[in-house]
């Protein structure tokens, strides 16, 4: 189902994915803006924007169903030593559905992320696109499935995303 390419890019998405879930668990918070935050840790220098779903729905066989899950997070990552510079990646708390995608919709535009794991990220053709979405737009939506079949269907206010992704940028070149 996935070209060689995008299985590539799965792999090597794989490896940065270990560094923004230690990431995630940062105490390194340097600015708040609405409902986004960012962080910047150091060694390899990494900067982020990221934010937790404002409303999250999950559903099987099309009820609305109860599921644990972990950390729920759209992330927009900076790493001057990998020469990452506005990376989009999301987390949806459970492992995905093998070869599947994720759908990110912001403003009427859909665009597919990648999935490897408990992670998803769009192609580095996509990134700049999305986050110009973004800045634009009120909201995300993220809709995934899980490993088990549930679908899931996480919303993200955009409120401060401009403020944080130009802050983490900046603090990152």
């Amino acid at each position: 189902m996935f070209s060689n390419l995008a299985r590539g890019l799965c792999i090597a998405a794989f490896s940065i994915a270990a560094g923004a879930a230690a990431a995630q668990e940062s105490t390194n918070r340097v600015a708040a803006n609405t409902d986004w935050s960012v962080f910047v840790e150091g060694d390899p220098k990494e900067c982020w924007g990221v934010s937790k779903p404002k409303e999250m729905v999950n559903t099987r066989g099309g009820e609305v169903v109860a599921v644990r899950r972990g950390d729920v997070l759209l992330f927009v990552s900076y790493r001057p030593g990998n020469d990452a510079k506005g990376e989009v990646s999301f987390t949806g708390g459970y492992p995905f559905q093998p070869d599947s995608t994720v759908a990110l919709t912001i403003g009427g535009q859909t665009f597919q992320l990648f999935t490897d794991g408990e992670w998803a990220w769009a192609s580095p053709e996509d990134d700049p696109k999305i986050i110009d979405a973004m800045k634009r737009g009120a909201d995300a939506v993220a809709v995934g499935v899980s490993s088990r079949g549930t679908r899931t269907e996480d919303t993200f206010s955009l409120l401060g995303f401009t403020a944080a992704v130009d802050d983490a940028s900046e603090r990152c070149q």
